[in-house]
């Protein structure tokens, strides 16, 4: 016999669940990550009888408390790999994007030690989707998938892109094209401005590496949506939809962030919608990567505007999104470990999704300054009195008995309503409980819904 924890999914309370030691379904994972997305994904997996040991690194205090934290570095593929081979580890999931684009799926597919261990996330050639933003726009347009009109430019094409510029209707759209932590994107409206912008970008590094190439394109007017897909490379699930908000001030004013909260179901993506974003958008980027060649194991998370009911791809991202993760996930009924399994043995289409009729809404708890300067090590309290709510951990870590903030984003306050209005002000009503120092929420999250 063995015994786990799990959380219950609507109380904080935790039951101890017993089940027998049954080989076939014995599986030690390891979970790379340590956001509020990783927490949410721990939970889940452990919730399953298929997973008996999870470890997660780096990991923070939330996924501390239910599974075993490992300190490693997500891109030192070697460490990872005398740790996967040490615990016997059968399975790796990766959380964020970094490892992804720097190719831990084929580190361990060329492995004679690792290549039997499933890693659920694409080949590096897949992560490239959301690594550069000029080669999504490439696929995009290759496969007939709608998106925003484009181009792209370095630093010796400077004054190329500003003549660009010139061609568009303001507001301007520049993104940076590599990995800049979900901030390389500028939204401006002074045409002045967007050529000063450019050339901060290009000539003065100002996103560094990141912004050694710059896609302008044209700005779409609606409102934005997250499509979340599950592939096993043949077969795909669509996961619930879900939109977050981005902008550290109410009303979405002020900086972008990694996100400040985020609702599930999107209330205005009806059946007409979801058939035209699987017919025209899901369905051809499955199609384009077995087209392509390209291995994709994986979640696909597909950034979409709708303009006045046509949906359009604003980006690719090769993970599940942050705090997206927190809202979609506990809508699914399905057994995540089986779904991941499915994943790594192409027999996602054996599998049905079974998922919620419940609307979930997750609030991010922040550092006063972020997402500029904010300091750790504040000491936080009332977590233990969240009833009726999830608190996933994001940035937080474990100093003696104490949970300190370690991070922007330090706590996501999930609840589960019959509408996304329930949903939201139970949130509220726990986050209430909750203190530290300098903390910060947004008080109007699903306000323009």
């Amino acid at each position: 016999m063995f015994i786990f924890l799990s959380f219950n999914a609507n109380l904080n309370s935790k039951e101890i669940i017993f089940a027998p030691h049954n080989n076939h379904n014995k599986m030690t994972i390891l979970l790379l990550g340590s956001g509020g997305r990783e927490h949410a994904l721990a939970w889940k997996m452990l919730q399953s009888d298929k997973c008996t040991k999870l470890f997660v690194a780096p990991g923070n205090a939330g996924t501390g408390s239910i599974a075993t934290n490992v300190n490693l570095k997500i891109t030192d593929f070697e460490a990872i790999k005398s740790f996967a081979l040490s615990e016997q580890v059968e399975m790796v999931v990766v959380g964020p994007e970094d490892p992804l684009v720097k190719g831990i799926f084929d580190f361990f597919k060329h492995d004679k030690d690792l290549k039997d261990i499933p890693v659920i996330g694409p080949s590096k050639l897949g992560a490239t989707l959301e690594g550069s933003k000029e080669f999504a726009k490439e696929f995009l347009v290759k496969h007939n998938i709608p998106t925003a009109g484009y181009d792209s430019f370095t630093k010796e094409t400077v004054e190329k892109g500003c003549a660009f510029l010139e061609t568009l209707q303001p507001p301007y759209v520049l993104k940076a094209d590599g990995l800049a932590a979900g901030k390389g994107v500028l939204i401006i409206n002074e045409l002045a401005e967007a050529k000063q912008e450019l050339r901060n970008m290009l000539v003065d590094a100002k996103f560094g590496e990141a912004s050694s190439k710059v896609v302008i394109e044209e700005f779409l007017d609606g409102i934005e949506l997250s499509c979340f897909v599950l592939t096993d490379g043949v077969n795909y699930k669509i996961l619930p939809t879900a939109k977050d908000y981005k902008r550290i001030g109410e009303g979405d004013t002020g900086l972008n962030t990694g996100g400040m909260g985020a609702v599930s179901p999107v209330p205005f993506a009806d059946a007409v919608l979801l058939e035209k974003i699987e017919t025209r958008i899901v369905k051809p980027t499955i199609e384009g990567l077995k087209k392509d060649n390209i291995q994709y194991k994986g979640f696909v998370f597909i950034g979409l505007i709708n303009v006045k009911g046509e949906p359009i791809v604003i980006e690719y991202n090769v993970r599940m999104g942050d705090p997206e993760t927190e809202v979609v996930i506990p809508r699914l009924e399905s057994d995540l470990v089986e779904l991941f399994q499915a994943v790594a043995n192409e027999k996602l289409n054996e599998i049905n999704l079974k998922v919620t009729d419940k609307s979930a809404a997750t609030i991010m708890v922040v550092s006063g300054g972020y997402p500029e300067e904010y300091v750790n090590g504040k000491v936080i309290s009332g977590i233990e009195t969240v009833t009726d709510s999830i608190v996933f951990h994001a940035g937080t870590k474990k100093d003696n008995d104490k949970i300190i903030t370690n991070g922007g984003r330090v706590l996501a306050i999930t609840s589960l309503g019959d509408n996304f209005e329930e949903a939201i002000k139970k949130s509220y009503q726990n986050i209430e409980k909750l203190h530290f120092d300098t903390m910060y929420y947004r008080k109007d999250i699903g306000f323009d819904l």
